[in-house]
């Protein structure tokens, strides 16, 4: 079955950066756009970033040239390095991907960004 797994969130202080991490299993990584989504309190689920399975990326305009989604498809893996993070950027982040018609979602990380 399809499984994700999402870890590196935690506190970090405005201005500072950190590095998710997502391990996918159960499907075919490597031919399938991989998305971070983030949910804050009270919020919809938006889109952070996606990379498609050739590698083109995209972004939410809120995010752009802050952080950079790859993937490593030996590893089953994506990454979405974040820096320079705003207070705004707090929230729960999720790894998804679109797979059988369906949405699968990891169980998501916790970034604060605080003083």
């Amino acid at each position: 079955q399809v499984q994700l797994v999402e870890s590196g969130g935690g506190l970090v202080q405005p201005g500072g950066s950190l590095r998710l991490s997502c391990a996918a299993s159960g499907f075919g990584f490597s031919w399938y756009t991989m998305a971070w989504y983030r949910q804050a309190p009270g919020k919809q689920r938006d889109l952070v970033a996606a990379v498609t399975d050739r590698g083109s990326t995209n972004y939410a305009d809120s995010v752009k040239g802050r952080f950079t989604i790859s993937r490593d498809n030996a590893k089953n893996t994506v990454n979405l390095q974040m820096n320079s993070l705003k207070p705004e950027d707090t929230a729960v982040y999720y790894c998804s991907v679109n797979y059988a018609t369906r949405n699968y979602w990891g169980q998501g990380t916790q970034v604060t960004v605080s003083s």
